[in-house]
């Protein structure tokens, strides 16, 4: 078993382990379990990139097994440039997560911390399929851990918001599905994705597979319009919940785009960019007004999101290598950085039960050491320079400004936006003096939820003052991919 196998199973092997362990008395035995297996995971993650060679463009770690040999199913699985930062993201989210929910969860302990390790070996499998088959088992595989998540541990309307990110998600996915029965019988019977790359189709079936894979991916990341199952679901999940959901899971779809929808069909990507720029555009500006107008901090963050996953849809079809890499350290940097967001709503809720920003104000003055981690988190989260909330932006508005000074522009207000939802709540919640007894009352964070913020602060800051690492690792295949794409085009 090779290093990329590891990382995929390991976790999942340690989450089947604290399924088999249910028994009550050994909730702090399935507490260490878990952190154990989710710090081994993480571990063996870091050689992959160690051990990266930054200067091709070829899958590394390539693992290539007959799976299912009648139809020529492989377990076909390796990384690039584009896809290495995805791995070590979900499996250091997934240490945060566990420490997260270390003291809150006392119910079913081990169920839940079995089904976080268990969905992040999965999506681990999501960024290294290079088998097309593989690839979808791993895509759907992650919705049964996230719906039992939010289906046990949420809020009052859990089951309603469970059923519907699920029926959300699945019915995209069936279209996908269909594409890749297609490109399966069209390539001779193969489901190797760079086999499918190297196809000449004509322009109606690029437009067909596009929109195919596009009712997946833009469900996935949620783009508008179909982003609407996102808030229900950040509001009723669990905060370990609505961590992994906007840190990772939203990067499915967007990765998506990156490995299929551009390379497949690229004429499509082309001919359609249009109405993605149009869409991302759209995200970025009306969906963040509508994040100002909030009044729950969660479902602020969660259209916060769904404003900076445009800044990533906008980067790519753009076409320009500064987009793309600008689009894919967005995509990271929104892991750290709303991860982080959904985790300080966390450290209020446990206390206070109240997701309402009007039970809140003059936290300052009861939680200083909290208050300075969510100020530099709401900072991040509006693109202050020096964190990484700036960096991604800042590249994507670069490349929209050379391509059409008006879509930089459109871009660019959503700086202005993110500052006065963050900023506001911010002040809101924080600022000023102390509003109820329930307020006053209020303790500072302990050492297991000072471990957790400082961990996520560190990269926030590493990112957004050192982005060269993350940007050496993805220049050469950013290149490659945009050349494919560009090379298509012209035939």
């Amino acid at each position: 078993m090779g290093l990329l196998s590891l990382a995929i199973w390991t976790p999942i092997a340690f989450g089947v382990v604290l399924l088999a362990l249910g028994r009550d008395e050994q909730v702090q035995m399935v507490r260490w379990i878990a952190l154990f297996g989710a710090v081994a995971s993480f571990v063996l993650t870091l050689p992959l990139y160690s051990q990266f060679d930054t200067t091709t463009a070829a899958m590394q770690f390539v693992e290539n097994y007959s799976w299912i040999e009648r139809f020529n199913v492989k377990y076909h699985v390796g990384v690039d440039g584009i896809s290495l930062w995805f791995v070590l993201l979900t499996a250091f989210i997934n240490v945060i997560v566990v420490i997260a929910g270390w003291e809150v969860i006392t119910r079913r302990v081990n169920q839940y911390m079995g089904a976080f390790l268990i969905l992040s070996g999965f999506m681990i499998g999501v960024f290294s399929a290079l088998d097309g088959l593989l690839f979808y088992v791993f895509f759907e595989a992650t919705l049964i851990p996230m719906y039992l998540i939010i289906g046990i541990w949420g809020g009052p309307n859990k089951i309603y918001a469970a059923f519907k990110f699920f029926l959300y998600t699945l019915l995209g996915s069936l279209l996908m599905l269909i594409a890749m029965i297609f490109l399966y019988t069209k390539s001779g019977g193969s489901f190797d994705v760079a086999t499918w790359q190297t196809l000449q189709l004509d322009g109606t079936t690029q437009t067909l597979l596009f929109f195919a894979f596009f009712a997946a991916f833009a469900v996935k990341v949620p783009m508008w319009p179909v982003h609407t199952w996102l808030p229900d679901v950040h509001v009723e999940a669990p905060t370990g919940g609505s961590a992994v959901l906007a840190a990772i899971m939203l990067k499915l779809g967007a990765y998506g785009f990156l490995r299929f929808s551009l390379p497949i069909a690229p004429d499509a990507a082309h001919e359609w960019a249009w109405l993605m720029i149009a869409l991302s555009l759209i995200a970025v500006v009306y969906v963040g007004l509508v994040a100002m107008v909030q009044q729950d901090m969660k479902k602020l963050v969660a259209y916060s999101s769904v404003a900076h996953m445009g800044f990533v849809t906008l980067g790519f079809f753009i076409f320009s290598e500064l987009g793309v890499s600008g689009g894919l350290v967005q995509m990271i940097a929104h892991g750290f950085v709303s991860g982080a967001m959904f985790l300080t709503i966390g450290v209020l809720y446990d206390r206070m039960h109240s997701r309402e920003i009007s039970s809140y104000g003059g936290v300052v003055n009861t939680m200083p050491k909290f208050a300075a981690f969510a100020l530099f988190f709401a900072m991040a989260n509006c693109g202050l320079p020096g964190t990484a909330g700036f960096v991604g932006e800042w590249m994507v508005i670069l490349a929209a400004v050379k391509f059409n000074f008006w879509i930089g522009f459109g871009a660019a207000s959503a700086l202005i936006f993110g500052a006065a939802y963050s900023l506001w709540m911010f002040k809101r919640v924080y600022l000023g003096p102390v509003v109820n007894d329930h307020v006053k009352e209020l303790k500072d964070i302990n050492v297991r939820e000072f471990l957790m913020l400082a961990l996520l602060a560190i990269a926030v800051l590493w990112m957004g003052v050192y982005p060269k690492p993350f940007t050496d690792v993805m220049d050469v295949s950013v290149a490659q991919l945009l050349k494919h794409v560009a090379v298509s085009k012209l035939n």
